[in-house]
């Protein structure tokens, strides 16, 4: 007995199959490779015009510049390399250049010791750590004149924080503020404590990477905290520590702010760093030309040294 087949309706069968072809394949939703192309120049071409707008533009316009007397008012003449010749008579140039070299001796290892240091005492797992990184990292965020003022107090002769706990040592502090020799070292202090935070947690994230199998192997082999610290840690943090250096670098020969708010240059031009100089010759004297050639110098200056780093960390790698 044969058993009977249940044949489809008519309106069941696809169109495509009943007529022999091929089903339609369904049209991917994924974007093609040519949208994902224009979405990506899309995103790019906002920060781009910004870039050449902000950035580029005025590179070169300060280029430019730095071969005439530009003074914003009145007609400004072609000089070629004057502005650039005149930079290496001028004592006031040197004077600056040898304030900024001093700044930066005294504020690249006092901030990469400092920032290290805190980077390994909160670098493990305890409720308190958080806060504590939360607090060291305010100062960075917190605005230049307010933190000059809270150090202006500290600094004070006669009352200030510093000088009181000094006191109860029998010390008698200086003068920092209106003292040449102390002057910059006040700067300085301010400055490593106000951004020191930022360097710290660029040290966290290197130390977390540290794989913990090195230190198993070092205290396996007999090494102390400090063995597995100068054979360990150090050599896993070159990288780490090379772009701290870096940044370290570029802001020492950089600063401004503090030496603006703090002591206006002095006392004696003891603190007039390249920028300040910079600053005053083209917005106190209106020598846009001149300090547009500073700009320059000052640039060519960093980007020697931030080479020779890179060099003297490559050399420590091999």
């Amino acid at each position: 007995m044969s058993v009977p087949t249940l044949e489809r309706p008519a309106s069941d069968i696809e169109p495509t199959a009943a007529a022999g072809k091929p089903p339609r394949a369904r049209k991917s939703r994924n974007p093609s490779a040519r949208q994902m192309t224009w979405n990506a120049w899309l995103f790019l071409l906002v920060p781009g015009v910004l870039f050449v707008v902000f950035m580029a533009l005025p590179i070169v316009m300060a280029l430019v510049i730095s071969f005439t007397d530009y003074a914003i008012v009145g007609d400004f003449e072609w000089l070629g390399l004057d502005n650039y010749f005149q930079i290496a008579v001028d004592p006031f140039f040197w004077i600056a250049l040898r304030n900024t070299a001093y700044y930066t001796i005294l504020y690249v290892p006092a901030g990469l010791i400092v920032a290290l240091g805190s980077a390994l005492l909160l670098n493990r797992r305890h409720r308190a750590v958080r806060l504590f990184r939360t607090l060291f990292y305010i100062p960075v965020v917190a605005s230049t004149v307010a933190t000059a003022t809270i150090w202006f107090w500290m600094l004070n002769p006669q009352n200030g924080l510093l000088n009181v706990v000094l006191g109860w040592f029998g010390i008698d502090g200086p003068a920092w503020l209106y003292e040449s020799q102390w002057a910059m070292i006040a700067i300085v202090m301010m400055s490593v404590w106000a951004g020191f935070g930022a360097n710290m947690i660029i040290f966290l994230g290197g130390l977390q990477g540290v794989p913990n199998d090195l230190y198993e192997a070092a205290r396996l082999d007999g090494a102390n905290a400090w063995q597995q610290f100068r054979y360990v840690t150090l050599p896993s943090l070159t990288r780490t520590t090379f772009l701290v250096s870096t940044l370290l670098i570029i802001g020492a020969f950089q600063v401004f702010d503090q030496a603006y708010v703090l002591t206006k240059g002095g006392p004696g031009n003891s603190t007039v760093t390249m920028v300040y100089y910079i600053y005053n010759k083209g917005f106190g004297a209106l020598e846009m030309g001149y300090a547009s050639a500073l700009s320059f110098v000052l640039f060519l200056i960093i980007l020697v040294f931030s080479l020779l780093n890179a060099r003297l960390t490559n050399r420590r790698n091999v």
